[in-house]
């Protein structure tokens, strides 16, 4: 007698065993059905699920597990009931759209933003993107302008064309003729909130490309004739100082004032 409480739990462990499993399986099961019911997973669809560091393929759909195939090629396993209880990013929308979104800035030097002066709109203008919306601008401020009379004589009464909205202007041309832009989706050059590491001015587009590598390609070559084109509106790209802004900067630090080089020179 003084046994039977031990066999007892030991009988209710064994016929637990069971009904985890079968537990398991049910929930599984409930959750494949909805799975496929709703259609929110598919093999080869590109699913990304952070808390399991999951980020690529659907290769395979079982009862219990879906398995992803990493970008890196290694597979994680995740538990179907998963799918259904945590969130995740299933990627299909975008590549059935057949555009893939472009959403980076370029982090402007405030100090460099300014009013163009007239032989710098002139300039300009010859630009085969910005001839049309300077002279448009143009007409635009001499109207507004001339409306203030006499008030027009103060340059801070009135409106100017600057270097930052210039290049904005630039930019959403640029984008509009660029062939690897999809351009029946969503086109938009806005500046963010100023930042102490400078005044994003964000792109927002899509390549008529989903796949990764020419995606990528028009990315890059977007930014990089950007970058490159920046300085002839006057305008700097904002940076931390590196080694190389320690090295240009040090001469002028050890430089002698001009009482020192008198000084020098009296000696």
């Amino acid at each position: 007698m003084k046994d039977m409480p031990r066999k007892i739990g030991a009988f209710r462990s064994v016929h637990t065993i069971p009904s985890l499993d079968w537990q398991d399986t049910l929930l599984s099961l409930v959750a494949s059905v909805q799975i496929s019911s709703s259609d929110i997973v598919r093999v080869g669809d590109w699913i990304e699920m952070p808390q399991l560091n999951a980020d690529g393929d659907v290769i395979d759909i079982a009862l219990h597990t879906v398995k992803v195939q990493n970008w890196d090629k290694t597979i994680t396993t995740i538990p179907t009931k998963r799918l259904i209880s945590d969130p995740f990013k299933n990627y299909r929308g975008m590549q059935e759209s057949g555009g893939r979104r472009i959403k980076r800035a370029i982090y402007l030097d405030q100090t460099s933003v300014r009013f163009l002066s007239p032989d710098e709109i002139a300039r300009l203008q010859r630009f085969l993107l910005l001839g049309q919306y300077l002279s448009n601008k143009q007409s635009e401020l001499l109207s507004w302008n001339a409306e203030l009379a006499d008030a027009a004589q103060e340059p801070a009464n009135t409106r100017r064309v600057t270097n930052l909205g210039t290049f904005r202007a630039y930019v959403e041309h640029y984008l509009r003729q660029h062939p690897g832009i999809n351009q029946n989706m969503t086109q938009i050059v806005r500046q963010l909130q100023p930042t102490a590491d400078g005044l994003p001015l964000e792109l927002y587009c899509f390549t008529n490309t989903v796949a990764w590598v020419p995606y990528e390609g028009y990315q890059s070559d977007i930014f990089d004739h950007l970058l490159a084109i920046l300085p002839e509106f006057g305008l700097r790209v904002f940076q931390h100082p590196s080694g190389a802004d320690m090295r240009e900067l040090r001469p002028n630090l050890h430089a002698p004032t001009p009482a020192e080089r008198a000084a020098q020179l009296s000696s």
